[in-house]
């Protein structure tokens, strides 16, 4: 990334950078709530005046600390997390005051339990299904026990206005992501994927979200002015690839350096790690509770059934970002997606009628050969 500004390089280490920033503001009073899953509205987290941020493990160098407790064949990004937990490795668990997790699959659920032992959870039950009223009214009352649970662990008063102004901020944020995420549109894309990935991943540890707007903007606007001036460094001859299912963590990055070092280009994410997320805008004019609900259910994860918001999805950015070919990545043990892997392959191959391949990996780097061996071998046939 040394053809970009600083700020690039910024994003890049903010995880790390921001220990310090967390270990600071902890010390001046500031509420910290730790969080797993795109399903938890960071909204309500901002208008209790705390910082919400990602508890997600992404490294292998913990797991064997969790395997003492839970099982070997569980999802790498669970054991990660709960290994960053149980031995106070990860600053952002440490300092936070409470911990916020869904219901978004059997293995979270249960590590949930063991983490109560350790800090102050709560747990949002998340409905399988979007496809009724129902549905919407469990999700919306999990947003006002959610509500509750805030003022009283942080002993705070949430407002209405305070919601509003929350909601606000996000939506600008999502705004200007989204902005940066359409750089990749262009033929040939002015950064590779994982450029892009890291600055994506940068985002959720960020403190002061409205100095993140202005520097990814300034960011964007650099970009756009290098890719007018100079000469492009990819080839417009490059296969686009799009990656989709579980997150792309720390870890996973070898699926990306693997298609961009044989040949590809990633130019969209569309996991929760990615553009899901942040593709809807929270309606401003509803109310506020009510506007929540409809945005973060209609979130395209493989806990719902059916997940018919992945395929609209899908379609669009297949279209949009001009996909020459999509790789699945599932996690080790993540039932729910490698389940879908059959609809999502149906639907690629013959819905849009491009190349599609699922890739099943863990936290490990004991599969790359293997990796490498398929993933090449799928670029080279596009």
């Amino acid at each position: 990334m040394n053809d970009f500004p600083e700020i690039f390089n910024e994003f890049s280490e903010a995880r790390k950078n921001g220990f310090i920033k967390i270990k600071n503001l902890k010390e001046t009073g500031k509420k910290i709530v730790g969080t797993f899953c795109a399903f938890t509205p960071y909204e309500l987290i901002m208008a209790a005046d705390a910082i919400p941020i990602s508890l997600c493990g992404g490294s292998q160098e913990p797991i064997s600390d969790a395997e003492r407790d839970l099982p070997r064949n569980l999802c790498p990004l669970i054991k990660s997390s709960y290994g960053f937990g149980i031995t106070n490795k990860c600053p952002y668990f440490y300092f936070s005051d409470m911990i916020v997790g869904e219901t978004t699959c059997d293995g979270k659920k249960k590590m949930y339990e063991y983490l109560s032992k350790l800090k102050p959870m709560h747990i949002m039950q998340l409905p399988q299904t979007i496809d009724h009223d129902r549905s919407m009214e469990l999700w919306s009352n999990e947003m006002l026990a959610l509500k509750k649970s805030l003022e009283n662990q942080l002993d705070v008063k949430i407002t209405e206005n305070d919601i509003k102004k929350a909601i606000q901020l996000r939506n600008e944020e999502r705004r200007i992501l989204k902005e940066f995420y359409e750089l990749s549109t262009l033929c040939p894309p002015p950064i590779t994927g994982l450029e892009m990935i890291k600055v994506l991943h940068g985002t959720e540890f960020t403190i002061d979200k409205k100095q993140q707007n202005k520097d990814i903007k300034k960011l964007i606007n650099n970009i756009k002015e290098k890719y007018k001036n100079e000469k492009h460094k990819i080839s417009e001859n490059t296969p686009r690839i799009l990656i989709t299912g579980c997150p792309i963590g720390e870890a996973t990055e070898k699926i990306v350096k693997l298609v961009e070092e044989n040949g590809g280009i990633v130019v969209c994410f569309e996991n929760c790690s990615g553009i899901k997320s942040k593709y809807r805008l929270v309606d401003e004019n509803k109310n506020v509770i009510d506007a929540l609900t409809e945005n973060y259910l209609n979130i395209g994860c493989s806990c719902i059934s059916p997940n018919d918001n992945r395929i609209d999805l899908l379609s669009k950015l297949i279209d949009q970002y001009k996909i020459d070919g999509v790789i699945d990545m599932i996690l080790q043990a993540c039932h729910t997606y490698n389940v879908e892997t059959k609809r999502i392959k149906e639907f690629v191959t013959t819905k849009k009628e491009i190349p599609y391949m699922s890739l099943e990996t863990d936290y490990s780097e004991s599969d790359i050969g293997q990796l490498k061996t398929r993933i090449s071998a799928f670029i080279e046939m596009l």
